[in-house]
This record gives structure tokens, sequence and C-alpha cells, in this order.
């Protein structure tokens, strides 16, 4: 599938192909006795499990030692933490996801300098650059995922609608992207819609701001909301102000997949593949660390998920069976 966006640097991807590891590549590894942390915005996420086993999984079949996994729980200050210790630990990579652009800029710089290799997870904080401070970036195509949300929601948009985005306050790369991308292709597909933009700075403000914007506009008629955790929280709201309004959303987590089938509020989710995205990751570092320079942006398509196509979407994306709660929901088992 196609990419339709650009890196931080507007560099063009590459396709997760280019890092695949070969067999003698997974040996030379294995020989190294190489040490690896990795370095998250969370670790109680689906998104997050499923990156993890995927990152993990691919680690250890090339025999490298994930040394820690620290959760920063989206805040800057324990990330900084978190680099800083394990910078003292010597490990001879670092995989983060870095929570902010400017606050943990100058920790993530730290460990490059510490001649640690630095493989960053969806965003790349200000001023880093590839070769320089990193090796290389590892996302999905959150350009792309924005648009297919507004692909997705735009049938159940009544001509003239109201439309609530609700997005992520935190200077973050990849929702950043993904609000950007729903904007403009509303804007040039869909001109007839008022789009109203409100965002949370934390998980726990999801649901009182997306109740915020149903004051603001009793009359909202769709909502976009920039992934899964928040888009739960503000569907509950809709649910219990007595109000029917279609969301579009990110990331295939369980509760919205369920969510999804059950014919709720979620009515579309552009999915993005975390359990592929942690194994290119983990290839990506492997790469790196046996002296080879792997491309600045390595970008993973997204699926568009509707109630249709939900079982087989959350195959592809968990990489297990689906969850009898939703087959359930699906009425594919009594």
């Amino acid at each position: 599938m196609t990419i339709t966006g650009l890196g931080p640097h507007g560099e063009r991807a590459a396709a997760p192909e280019r890092v695949l590891l070969l067999p003698e590549d997974m040996a030379r590894a294995r020989a190294g006795g190489l040490r690896v942390a990795v370095v998250l915005h969370t670790t109680a996420s689906d998104w997050a499990k499923q990156l993890l086993a995927g990152l993990v999984g691919t680690l250890g079949a090339c025999g490298v030692v994930v040394i820690d996994v620290a959760d920063c729980a989206f805040e800057p200050d324990t990330q900084i933490q978190a680099l800083d210790r394990l910078v003292r630990e010597a490990p001879d990579a670092i995989i983060s996801l870095p929570v902010a652009n400017a606050k943990v800029a100058e920790a993530h710089k730290r460990v490059g300098a510490a001649g640690i290799k630095l493989v960053l997870l969806d965003n790349a904080p200000t001023g880093l650059l590839p070769t320089k401070d990193y090796v290389s970036l590892i996302s999905a195509d959150n350009f792309g995922l924005g648009k297919m949300a507004a692909e997705s929601l735009s049938p159940h948009l009544q001509v003239g609608a109201q439309v609530g985005v609700l997005g992520y306050a935190a200077d973050f790369f990849a929702t950043n992207e993904r609000e950007i991308a729903f904007v403009k292709w509303m804007g040039i597909n869909r001109r007839d819609l008022k789009i109203t933009i409100r965002r949370f700075s934390a998980l726990s403000d999801a649901a009182s701001t997306a109740e915020g914007l149903l004051r603001h506009i009793p009359e909202l008629d769709g909502l976009f909301v920039v992934w899964d955790t928040p888009a739960i929280a503000a569907a509950s709201a809709i649910v219990e102000a007595g109000m029917t309004i279609p969301i579009a959303t990110i990331d295939l987590g369980r509760d919205a997949a369920i969510e999804l089938a059950a014919g709720g509020p979620i009515v579309a989710i552009a999915a993005q593949q975390p359990f592929r995205q942690g194994q290119t990751a983990a290839s990506t570092t492997v790469t790196s660390l046996l002296g080879r320079l792997p491309p600045a942006w390595v970008a993973l398509p997204g699926l568009a998920v509707t109630p249709d196509n939900v079982v087989e979407s959350f195959q592809t994306v968990w990489q297990t069976s689906a969850p009898r709660e939703l087959l359930r929901r699906k009425k594919l088992v009594r």
C-alpha cells in the first residue's frame, strides 16, 4: 500500500522489507552478546503491548537481551530520568518513543553522544537528525491514517454536518499528522462541513474534553479522535449524554474492535500495525548494530477497518485469533 505522508524531516518512506534480517545477520547478532533497552510512552495500551510483543520476540530470535522496558506514563520528566539512567547502564542501543518534541530532545541527544545507537518510534524530538543523532525512525503512516479516518467517517455525515476533532495537546508528531490529514482531507473533499477542534492534555481529560465539545455544539454530527483509548472515553460520554454520534479513530485495540463490531458510536477505525512495527524496529536496531545504515524513516501502512472486516483485521493486526467477545458481537459464535 502507498505511504501518503512524509517523515519529520520530509523523508520519503522506506518499506519494512528494507530492513529484513537474513539468517546470517541473525547468527552474527547472536554471537555479539548485544544488549538493548526500550523506553515507551506507556506499556499499558493494547498498541504498546502488541509493539512490545513484536519487538522483544524479534530481538530474542537474534539473541539480543532486552535489559529494561521503561514505562514513562506520558510524562516527559519520567522519560528524561529513564534515558539518563539507561545511558549510565550503557546498552548497545536504546529504542525510544519520545513523549514530547522539545522537552525530551536533550535527553535523547545524550544517548547518541554516549555512543549508544538510538532508534526512534513514531516521533523525532526537536532538533534531532537521522544519522547524526539517531539511527532511524520507525512509524506508521500517520498522515495516511488521518486521511483514512476522514474517508471512512465521511459517508456517515450529512451535507452541512458539524464535525468535531478530539486531538492531543502535546507536541507529538504522530497525532499532529493524523489531525492535519483528517482536516485537510475534509477541507478538500467535504467543504460543506464545519469542523471544530478541541484537544485533551492527558488521557484522563479525554472524556471531559468530549463533554465540553458536546456542550459547545449540541448538534454535533460526527467526531474524529486521534487514537482509540480517548475515543472509548469519548464514546462513553456520548452514550451517557443520550446522543448518537458516529466516531472514527486510530488503532484497533481490543475494546475499540468490540465497540466497532457491536454497532456503537465507533463506526470506523484506521488501524496501525504495532506488532509488525515492533518487528521492524527490532530489525532496524539489529541492522544498525551490525554496522549497516538503515533508512532514515521506515513507515508501515494502515488498515481501514469497518464492522464488516473487523474480525479478520483484528487477526491481521494482533497476529492472533479474535477474542470471543468480538466474535459474539459479530454473531459468529453463540
